[in-house]
């Protein structure tokens, strides 16, 4: 069974911090690449980070750039994915979304055939 397992969300003041986890398992996801990605309320749901299977590669949305970081950990079946956000602003609150597929271009471009079921990140002011 494949599954894509988000944890870490929660309420942070602005300025603040929090690590988000995916824990991915059912297929080999460490071949596959795999990014996070965003829905604020009434918007669209938006790339925010990517990462290559090897962990070699990895590109941010121009609005998170310096302040998120993603990383992965290929050691074990379950393969984790993270992200972690520093410096967080109110318009950084959304639903957060792990994303994989076994082609970059896929993750990039959101239309990737695995979703998790989202973790909520809200930032107060």
């Amino acid at each position: 069974q494949v599954q894509l397992v988000e944890s870490g969300g929660g309420l942070v003041q602005a300025g603040g911090s929090l690590r988000l986890s995916c824990a991915a398992s059912g297929l080999t996801f460490s071949a596959y690449a795999m990014g996070w990605f965003r829905q604020a309320p009434g918007k669209e749901r938006e790339f925010v980070a990517f990462i290559s299977w090897s962990g070699a590669t990895t590109s941010y949305a121009d609005s998170v750039k310096g302040r998120f970081t993603i990383a992965r950990d290929n050691a074990k079946n379950t393969v984790y994915l993270y992200l972690q956000m520093t410096s967080l602003k109110p318009e950084d609150t959304a639903v957060y979304y792990c994303a994989a597929d076994s082609t970059s271009l896929a993750v990039r471009a959101g239309t990737n055939d695995y979703w998790g079921q989202g973790t909520q990140v809200t930032v107060s002011s």
